[in-house]
């Protein structure tokens, strides 16, 4: 708050922590929930690194939201650092090991993939035509802004990386070429190979 401030009633002005046990709080992406959920009460279950450190401690994950953030669909976890010597409101780094749930497939952007009645798909692109056509997928997991598509794609097939949830069944599209003012002004849709 700033001195004069007015303030409405009920308006937190301050926050009060005690000075005891610490918890790293993170953020699980949606896809890793009950993953991250089997890990509630087992000891060292994962490792955190305070920033500025190179030394990873032991952790035990103390509780995992029963739901996902709406807007960031992402469920909020506590682990326990014990006595690590962590200060309050300090960043860091939370690592811990998942298993792959599936081999195989081919990786794309995920904002690449989209929903379509209630099933995740992307739109593969039609070069002949340059039209494009929403093709269900099966997904894998998910790191970072990658996502492994475990079916429904092909090493070669061109999707749509832009616009995603604009596009409808048969649309035409233009490849973006960069400097291409005919593109950019026709807002044309991104398509780009799948790789393996």
């Amino acid at each position: 708050m700033e001195p004069g401030q007015v303030v409405n009633a009920g308006m937190p002005v301050l926050t009060l922590a005690h000075d005891g046990p610490r918890d790293a709080v993170f953020a699980v992406p949606e896809d890793l929930g009950q993953a991250v959920r089997g890990l509630v009460g087992k000891k060292d279950a994962v490792k955190v690194r305070r920033w500025g450190s190179n030394e990873w401690v032991p952790a035990t994950v103390r509780e995992v939201a029963a739901a996902a953030d709406p807007a960031t669909r992402t469920f909020l976890a506590k682990a326990d650092v014990g006595k690590a010597g962590f200060e309050l409101g300090q960043s860091a780094s939370v690592a811990f090991n998942t298993p792959v749930r599936v081999a195989g497939g081919v990786r794309i952007p995920l904002y690449a993939l989209a929903e379509r009645d209630g099933q995740s798909m992307v739109w593969v692109l039609d070069g002949q035509s340059m039209t494009v056509k929403p093709t269900p997928v099966v997904t894998g997991d998910v790191t970072g802004n990658i996502v492994l598509i475990a079916k429904g794609l092909a090493p070669g097939q061109e999707i749509v990386t832009a616009g995603v949830h604009a596009l409808t069944p048969g649309q035409k599209v233009h490849r973006y070429q960069p400097g291409s003012a005919s593109a950019e002004a026709q807002g044309a849709g991104a398509a780009s190979a799948v790789k393996p």
